[in-house]
């Protein structure tokens, strides 16, 4: 009995070595991409024409013959035809979690003259259902239009007659019809009591409909605005990252916004739990609380230790590296020491014992707990006594390698970089100035817009450094609209915006959306570059970056962008393999019927 047993045993064993031989990986590349003029960002091997991918990662960068040589019978094989290949794009600062209504605004972003975007409001205007809003959230400038102003209040209640409509350009005024006026109660004890919002106002004391203000008050006009349904934000978030995949951005790190953690995560979850993630979406936290004045890093130390714990560098995806990582406390620490960039308005100096009390009492309980943490703050009156106070903590907990940024940081001086860096911090700068640089010149004068920022001096000052979009509200979110005032110096305008000597080199602008922007993922040794080892992360370009005039630059997007090895978006000769995206929630969502960028549709 016991020999038949033991026979039984042997026979099953052998049976199971067998068939896990038999379904073992076969060796060689999952992808293989040929053809391509790739530009690694390696100092080691910086041009290469082929590479392999395996197991999600860059398995060999080469020529066309040795990468081939990799192939196996189920090897994918893509034909770069000659294109241009970058390492995928990482925007180290934008919204995502902040715009969960992105399918319910009108998107500016690029139409290049004001009568066509007048139009658009009109088309929106008559498939938009009664109850809703006509909005332009963001994400343009005055500067873009051929014609090179706002609209006027007769154009948008033209356009738009028998709905309430919103237009708002970054955090600095909103235009609004009869029907919005009425519906907010502007002018009425209805509307929020914002400081330092001004109401423009008729001949007879009648606010017009145009608002100028700050951050707060367009948050709180955002809160009283119909709202998306769960699975409109879903949605939402679908086709805000398929906007960036048309750009060949692969990674973003969010950077706060209305709905907190845990709460925002609940729309992420859905996407990872399909697989459906489309972008390594590492995340910063920011609790507003439920109105009124808050300490805000308390409210961050309760939500991640006591609501729902987590820890930095915790990944709440599933199977994507650096998918949904809790990457600390930000950008906005405080409102009391928040300094609102708009540079239609005098610099917004917050009282130096204020900031340093701040960063003292607060800040000190995030660098004690360990917590990482990236602070807004634009102007270099304000970022002098943010250091001095982070000075004193330092001495008596040392940051010790604690990853900290300052974001923005528009007007830094040379000194207080200096002071950056031997704090061990980072600056994620971000381009506005592109958008909104020619209304600068007008509040500050063109010699400072000429040094706003420093690019050459951050860039050669070694600093953990970044560029990014701060979309979707502030800025467009087309990255290349930055590569393009970096290079060229020129607004969107194209007026002159950053001195000769202050530009950078194309191989330079490139590297703050790759291997610099990768320092604040934590991941420099996995993204960033086209590397073996490295995160399949890449995009085949629709022209040579490196080649085209500069007043083209701007107008790049992706044919090909893959993330985490599989194709996330596809044009052109790569339609085919395109994932196909759900339908758009609403049915009458503008991004059903524009795209979510100009020329789109």
């Amino acid at each position: 009995m016991i020999r038949k047993i033991f026979i039984a045993f042997v026979t099953s064993f052998s049976f199971s070595v067998v068939q896990a031989q038999t379904t073992q990986e076969q060796p060689g590349a999952d992808l293989i991409v040929i053809n391509a003029k790739i530009f690694t960002g390696s100092r080691a091997q910086p041009e290469a024409s082929a590479l392999a991918v395996k197991n999600v990662r860059i398995y060999s960068v080469g020529s066309d013959a040795d990468i081939l040589g990799l192939k196996n019978s189920n090897t994918e094989i893509i034909d770069a035809r000659s294109r241009t290949l970058i390492p995928g794009i990482i925007d180290a600062h934008i919204h995502v979690l902040n715009d969960l209504a992105y399918n319910y605004n009108v998107r500016w972003d690029g139409v290049p003259t004001l009568r066509r975007a007048l139009t658009m409001l009109s088309e929106q205007a008559a498939r938009t259902p009664k109850g809703q809003w006509v909005k332009v959230i963001g994400g343009w400038s005055p500067y873009q239009f051929e014609e090179n102003r706002f609209p006027t209040l007769d154009e948008l209640r033209s356009a738009v007659p028998d709905r309430p409509l919103i237009v708002q350009y970054a955090y600095n005024q909103a235009f609004l019809n009869k029907q919005a006026i009425e519906a907010l109660g502007v002018g009425t004890d209805r509307f929020p009591k914002v400081p330092d919002t001004e109401f423009e106002r008729d001949s007879r004391g009648n606010p017009t409909g145009v608002i100028h203000g700050y951050t707060w008050l367009f948050l709180a006009l955002e809160s009283m605005v119909p709202q998306p349904r769960f699975d409109e934000q879903v949605s939402s978030m679908v086709y805000s990252i398929h906007g960036l995949n048309r750009f060949g951005v692969t990674s973003i790190i969010d950077n706060g916004g209305r709905w907190p953690y845990p709460e925002a995560q609940a729309r992420v979850d859905v996407l990872a739990r399909d697989n459906r993630l489309n972008v390594r979406m590492p995340f910063v936290d920011l609790q507003l609380g439920d109105g009124g004045p808050v300490n805000m890093v308390d409210l961050e130390i309760e939500a991640i230790t006591k609501t729902a714990p987590i820890s930095a560098g915790q990944n709440l995806h599933p199977t994507l590296a650096h998918g949904h990582e809790y990457r600390g406390a930000g950008e906005v620490l405080s409102g009391a020491v928040h300094d609102h960039e708009n540079f239609d308005r005098p610099t917004v100096i917050i009282e130096p014992e204020k900031m340093r009390r701040f960063v003292e009492q607060d800040v000190m309980k995030l660098v004690q707990r360990r917590i990482p943490f990236r602070m807004h703050v634009s102007y270099n009156e304000n970022i002098s006594p943010f250091l001095d106070a982070l000075e004193k903590v330092n001495e008596t907990i040392p940051l010790d390698g604690l990853k900290w940024s300052l974001e923005h940081a528009e007007t830094i001086s040379p000194e207080n970089i200096a002071r950056v860096k031997k704090l061990g911090g980072g600056i994620a700068l971000d381009a506005k100035m592109a958008l909104h640089g020619d209304g600068f010149i007008r509040t500050y004068g063109r010699k400072k817009a000429l040094e706003t920022p420093r690019l050459r001096m951050l860039v050669d000052s070694g600093i953990p450094l970044a560029m990014t979009t701060d979309a979707f509200r502030a800025a467009t979110f087309n990255p290349w609209v930055a590569v393009s005032w970096m290079v060229s110096g020129k607004s969107v305008s194209g007026s002159e915006i950053l001195a000769e000597n202050n530009r950078l080199s194309r191989t330079e602008a490139l590297k703050l959306f790759t291997s610099g922007a990768a320092w604040f993922m934590n991941a420099e040794a996995e993204l960033g570059i086209i590397a073996p080892g490295n995160l399949a992360d890449f995009a085949v370009l629709d022209r040579d970056y490196f080649a085209v005039p500069e007043d083209q630059i701007s107008s790049i997007s992706s044919v090909l962008t893959i993330m985490d090895g599989k194709v996330v978006f596809g044009a052109q000769d790569y339609s085919a393999l395109s994932p196909k995206l759900p339908d758009v929630l609403p049915a009458w969502s503008p991004v059903k019927y524009f795209g979510s960028y100009h020329g789109e549709k």
